[in-house]
């Protein structure tokens, strides 16, 4: 079977890929398989990709490494009857990478780095998670993940996705429609959706005015789904009273962006996924389809039109 994939991942995992054909940078190859790996994404060369398995006449099946599905192109697949499949790996990392900045600005962190160089024994109250209502936007596999880690805190949590349905880790569930009701109450507002036309600018004037004062906003989605003037005459205001952006509309972040300097945001530079099992989850998700591939059976993650 030929599978046309990026030779550092294609090294990474020779041992499973033995038998198979691994073909790498050709535009007219002729592969089965196009995995879609973390270095075509990261590294610009994803366009390759999509034109061979769009354009070989040979493609049976597309994975990619990506969670959000955001490129046209990945539609175009769809479009043409190439079978779709999607990871995501990198669900566990976000929401750790979400817990730990909440906890960093709840927690008197640095001033209790700054008590002890000053030798100074000082008690320093703070804000337990157990004591916050969190809405989470966008409740697929790295919302419930997110959830899953602050119910352990003993948060309480409300999700929002397409249905509304019931859904574990979550004490109640809504649609976008929903929003108005529950802003006005969370103390933690995670983005966690995928940008589509009913989410993007989804953080505007209006959401942001139905917010908590002193609330925390995180969006670890994609910056497209945040007014930037919006959210910071929010800040501005103190509702919400803190931004964790790890995504923006232009990355990277240009340096005279005010968000640099803003005295209510943190930035942590679109790496949320960094996490140090992102890409061995990755790579065994492929892994683990491609043996599914190979006996016929169904493939996981599957991606459909309605994925969009």
């Amino acid at each position: 079977m030929k599978i046309f994939a990026h030779p550092a991942a294609a090294s990474r995992v020779q041992g499973p890929l033995a038998g198979h054909e691994v073909i790498s940078g050709d535009k007219n190859a002729k592969p089965d398989i196009v995995w879609i790996t973390f270095e075509a994404l990261m590294g610009g060369g994803i366009d390759l990709f999509f034109d061979v398995a769009l354009n070989s006449g040979t493609t049976k099946w597309v994975h990619t490494q990506q969670t959000g599905l955001d490129s046209p192109r990945y539609r175009e697949l769809i479009a043409r009857g190439i079978p779709l499949t999607n990871s995501h790996a990198q669900a566990p990392a976000i929401a750790e990478h979400v817990l730990a900045n909440v906890l960093a600005e709840t927690y008197p962190i640095a001033a209790a780095r700054a008590a002890q160089e000053a030798h100074e024994w000082k008690r320093m109250p703070f804000r337990e998670l157990g004591d916050m209502q969190w809405l989470i936007i966008g409740f697929g596999a790295i919302g419930s993940e997110i959830a899953k880690r602050a119910k352990s805190f003993g948060a309480k949590v409300t999700g929002i996705n397409r249905s509304g349905k019931p859904a574990e880790f979550a004490d109640a569930m809504g649609t976008l429609a929903d929003l108005p009701k529950f802003l006005s109450a969370a103390d933690v507002v995670v983005i966690a959706a995928a940008q589509t036309e009913a989410t993007t600018d989804l953080v505007d004037g209006n959401f942001v005015a139905a917010m908590k004062p002193g609330s925390i906003i995180v969006n670890v989605a994609r910056g497209g789904l945040v007014v930037d003037e919006a959210l910071r005459a929010g800040l501005d205001k103190g509702a919400p009273g803190l931004a964790i952006l790890d995504a923006f509309r232009e990355e990277p972040l240009p340096a005279d962006d005010p968000y640099w300097s803003h005295p209510k945001v943190r930035i942590t530079s679109h790496t949320s996924s960094s996490g140090s099992g992102t890409l061995r989850r990755a790579d065994q998700c492929f892994l683990d389809n491609l043996k599914r591939f190979e006996r016929g059976e169904p493939l996981l993650s599957p991606v459909t039109e309605n994925s969009f």
